[in-house]
């Protein structure tokens, strides 16, 4: 089999593509603005080509990597509030326009494609359990910009779902659901406050000193460790059987369902225990700010996220196993072997 992989050098890309020259025969190639997390990778004999590009000015590049693959994922996008809050004009462009060109190109060399949803179309919910074909997609008032990134991924997914029936697109789509390890954001990120949870709280513990909990960290997310998030999509790539054509598949982890306020406090717990840590981590605080002081007045948020994985546990024989802790003492070792410095 050959993956092409746009944003193979992101967080989930740069694990794909660990994961698929590691565990399988298959061939990979890859576009994204830079390579840093890839650079060992590009070593390896069946990753076939990388391409240093933007989406938004090589879709000539793109077009030929389709041609070329049985299997596209285009991985790139916007994928942290803090930017889909500052910049959601771009956030559609990148999210909705621009994958759209994937998925049409997809549909016209007859390719399979493999999409990133998100969680994030399930807004405001209030299913106990969000089902991948059963649960309303809610989303928040107009004005409140968080909503522009779930709404360019549901309206892609629909636009997958109507290419299927008009076309015949051979796709499945994912919806992650916080995934958390090595690599999620960089401490460049953290320090323009534009980092996802961990890697933010995990900043802001050695270099601020306290962790800005907004709402007081009362919302709950269920985390998924990246290692257990990757072999459920090889498995939906994999396709044994037919059995992920055409399917929706949440990949999270119901049994990690904790507030922002417990994952906090568990991190710096965890963090307590490394030496190179520990000092700051004693002396940290935990502060209760407002979403508005913290993001703006056009943020909007959920109170709770928990994944059904039933469908994909019977259909495809995955099921999460990292509990919240191990992810969370996995991801400090990667930190504290100085992959990002202190």
């Amino acid at each position: 089999m050959k993956v092409f992989i746009t944003g193979i050098n992101g967080f989930i890309g740069s694990h794909l593509a660990e994961a698929i020259l590691r565990e399988t025969g298959w061939e990979v190639s890859g576009l994204d603005l830079a390579s840093g997390n890839i650079n060992e990778l590009l070593k390896e004999e069946r990753f076939t080509a990388f391409r240093r590009g933007d989406v938004f000015k090589d879709g000539r590049r793109i077009e030929e990597q389709v041609e070329w693959c049985d299997v596209a994922v285009p991985l790139a996008g916007v994928a942290r509030p803090a930017i889909y809050l500052k910049k959601p004009v771009w956030t559609y462009e990148l999210d909705f326009e621009q994958n759209l060109r994937v998925v049409r190109m997809c549909s016209l060399y007859g390719k399979r494609l493999i999409f990133p949803s998100t969680s994030e179309v399930y807004g405001l919910c209030g299913d106990g359990e969000l089902k991948e074909d059963e649960s309303p997609l809610v989303t928040g008032p107009i004005g409140k910009m968080r909503w522009i990134y779930s709404c360019s991924k549901q309206m892609l997914d629909r636009m997958i779902f109507a290419y299927r029936q008009e076309h015949g697109l051979n796709f499945s789509i994912f919806r992650p659901f916080n995934w958390v390890g090595p690599r999620l954001d960089t401490f460049e990120d953290a320090k323009k406050r534009e980092a996802r949870a961990v890697t933010q709280m995990i900043y802001d513990v050695l270099h601020r000193g306290e962790v800005s909990l907004v709402g007081g960290g009362h919302q709950r997310r269920s985390f998924t460790w990246i290692g257990d998030a990757i072999e459920g999509l090889l498995a939906v790539i994999r396709n044994d059987g037919g059995k992920a054509s055409g399917e929706i598949f949440n990949i999270g982890n119901p049994s990690n369902n904790c507030s922002l306020l417990e994952f906090a406090r568990m991190l710096v717990e965890e963090m307590e225990k490394f030496p190179a840590f520990a000092e700051r981590a004693k002396a940290a605080r935990l502060l209760d700010v407002g979403a508005a002081e913290h993001y703006g007045d056009t943020y909007d948020d959920t109170d709770n996220r928990v994944p059904s994985v039933e469908k994909i546990g019977k259909r495809l024989g995955w099921h999460p196993r990292t509990p919240l802790r191990d992810m969370l003492r996995m991801t400090l070792e990667w930190y504290a072997r100085g992959a990002e410095g202190l």
